[in-house]
């Protein structure tokens, strides 16, 4: 009885309250973390729309091009597992506002590089920023969200969804209208975000340092390595499915359709931006339907909505475009709520592992995705792609249930 009414003072404002007792989230917060999220995922967005400029500029092969989404992916994910467990030791007030600049700062000066290697070099930079932010970022979100954690952290999930599907429209409007140099416009946004969060720096690390999952009668909760591992393989799978459609989409229609540059900013927009949709529609979904069954079925849809788009042209392109997207992202934050029911007392390295290095390691596949392209061409990795979805059923369906 003690502990409940030192946990809940009177009078909370409704929806506003950064107690941990409180079961609604903190919305103002939330909100803040979540356009924070959007700034930083902007940039890391904007690279599938900026590469065919890059490739034209300095005469790269697919593989090469590919490359640089490698680095950059490599960066931004696969080291926020080391951002994680660093999260998960302390708060550190200035990170998220350092990580935004950093991000902005990377693929801001890409258009300006005049080597191959200084393009990679950048976006060592950018994919540092987006490394930063993301574990923290959840963290911190995870404790302010309240009881329906999925709900809540699909609204933090969602502002990075929106970033994405912003990023290509906005480099190529930089870059059609300003030159290779416009990307530098990408950099206001990120200083005016991290204006914002200097100020609420302090008030988000002491929200953030009430989320202790295993506390009480969760004590005897321990994490479950093998669960996470699959779960790992899972998101590698949709990272690949992703990863592949955006980067590899524009140099389909580009190169062998030949559209122009403004038609393939819309075509990402439409992909990545319905994930954002799917994202909002599947938090409240996954809570009410539990976060496995509803990861196993939205890939089930998925699959045949990629071969579809690969069979589909002018607008009804779109619209399958829109709804593969909506599908396979809307598993975003469920795999980030099953990561942290997998491994309850760590959930900063398990947002890593999830957001980063899972996501990092289907990055490698891109890679080899280029690779595929210069001896078979864009369409035949567009359909292999397209098939990713199935193996993420299978996989999603063998994974065991989160502890309550």
């Amino acid at each position: 009885m003690t502990r409940n009414m030192a946990e809940k003072p009177a009078g909370p404002k409704p929806g506003n309250s950064s107690d941990p007792g409180d079961a609604r989230p903190h919305l103002k917060l939330i909100a803040l973390l979540a356009a924070g999220h959007l700034v930083v995922d902007t940039n890391q967005g904007a690279i599938p729309a900026i590469l065919p400029f890059i490739k034209s500029a300095l005469n790269l092969s697919y593989a090469s091009a590919g490359a640089l989404v490698l680095v950059a992916n490599l960066t931004s994910s696969v080291i926020q597992p080391l951002f994680g467990y660093f999260a998960d030791q302390r708060s550190w007030r200035w990170m998220l506002p350092l990580s935004v600049v950093l991000a902005g700062l990377g693929l801001g000066l890409t258009g300006l590089a005049a080597s191959y290697w200084l393009v990679m070099l950048l976006l060592v930079v950018m994919g540092a920023g987006v490394a930063a932010y993301h574990p923290e970022g959840y963290r911190m979100a995870a404790g302010v969200a309240g009881l329906k954690k999925a709900t809540a952290l699909s609204w933090f999930s969602v502002g990075g969804n929106i970033g994405i599907a912003l990023g290509p429209p906005m480099i190529t409007f930089l870059v059609v209208h300003f030159g290779m140099g416009g990307s530098v416009g990408m950099l206001l946004p990120a200083l005016a975000m991290a204006f914002l969060l200097v100020p609420a720096s302090p008030r988000l690390s002491i929200a953030g340092s009430h989320y202790h999952p295993v506390t009480g009668a969760d004590q005897a909760a321990q994490n479950r390595p093998g669960a996470m591992a699959l779960l790992i393989v899972l998101v590698a799978v949709r990272s690949w499915t992703q990863l592949g459609f955006a980067t590899y989409v524009p140099f389909y229609y580009l190169d062998y359709l030949h559209a122009g540059p403004q038609t393939v900013a819309w075509m990402l927009f439409v992909f990545l931006g319905a994930g954002a949709v799917g994202t909002l529609i599947g938090g409240p979904l996954a809570d009410r339907w539990g976060a496995k069954p509803f990861t196993a079925w939205a890939f089930l849809v998925a699959a045949p909505l990629g071969i579809a788009f690969m069979k589909t042209a002018g607008f009804w392109a779109y619209v399958v475009m829109g709804l593969f997207g909506a599908a396979l992202v809307a598993t975003f934050t469920t795999t980030v709520v099953l990561g942290q029911a997998y491994l309850p007392r760590n959930p900063g390295m398990a947002s890593g592992l999830i957001v980063g290095f899972a996501i990092g390691a289907g990055g490698v596949a891109v890679t080899l995705l280029g690779w595929f392209a210069d001896l078979y061409g864009v369409p035949a990795v567009l359909w292999v792609s397209a098939a990713m979805p199935l193996i993420g059923f299978i996989t999603a369906a063998m994974l065991p249930p989160p502890q309550k």
